[in-house]
């Protein structure tokens, strides 16, 4: 198991060094990150956009009282 691991390591350098990203995990601190950063960029978008709908929903809602 532990003869693997720099397999791994050396593979997945080798794979990032000829242009590919990281799939699962990343090689260093920063890319770990990025990809961190990246999924909470992700879940706020998801958020905001949930929040827009709700926004317009009651806002439509209100204007339909209004009438």
């Amino acid at each position: 198991m532990l003869v693997q691991r720099p397999r791994r390591w050396m593979k997945q350098l080798e794979s990032e060094r000829g242009g590919n990203a990281p799939v699962n995990s990343a090689l260093t601190t920063e890319q770990q990150e990025i990809q961190e950063l990246e999924v909470r960029i992700n879940r706020l978008e998801r958020e905001k956009e949930i929040l827009k709908k709700v926004t317009a929903l009651l806002m439509s809602d209100e204007m339909n009282c209004m009438r």
